[in-house]
């Protein structure tokens, strides 16, 4: 029997326990993890560029004990990734669930076998709220 290569994907910045529960979530679904970590110019789609360099995210996310390799994704478009890594489970949050890009990602990967998972949202931490409360923050203590 083949060994399970899974791929989760993200921009991972301001790490934060809701990467690790996706991170950890993954792993138990396959026998190999690897992560993408999203470059700065395919993060765009968050609406700001990202707090933490791209270097440093990678090195953040290859030192998760869940993650057996990291390497750096450029898009959005996850064929791509998939003919880079050659995964055979895509793992998205469960926010993604019935996205226009979801149900893209699914027609897309059934039509190769490659079955998509969605793992469980950490509702009450996103690396956008950490960004909003450090605004606030910041704000505050320049009165």
């Amino acid at each position: 029997m083949s060994k399970i290569i899974g791929y989760a994907s993200g921009v991972f910045d301001l790490f934060h326990i809701g990467h690790v529960n996706l991170l950890r979530h993954a792993r138990a679904h396959c026998d190999y993890l690897v992560a993408g970590v999203l470059t700065d110019e395919a993060a765009g789609h968050k609406g700001h560029k990202p707090v933490v360099p791209l270097h440093e995210r990678i090195e953040l996310v290859r030192a998760v004990k869940h993650v057996d390799e990291a390497v750096v994704d450029t898009t959005l478009e996850k064929l791509e990734a998939w003919h880079q890594v050659g995964f055979h489970r895509l793992f998205k949050g469960d926010d993604w669930k019935g996205t226009t890009r979801g149900k893209q990602w699914e027609r897309d990967f059934a039509a190769i076998g490659v079955e998509v998972i969605y793992l469980p949202y950490t509702a009450h931490v996103s690396s956008t709220n950490l960004r909003r409360i450090v605004s606030v923050l910041a704000a505050t203590n320049r009165h």
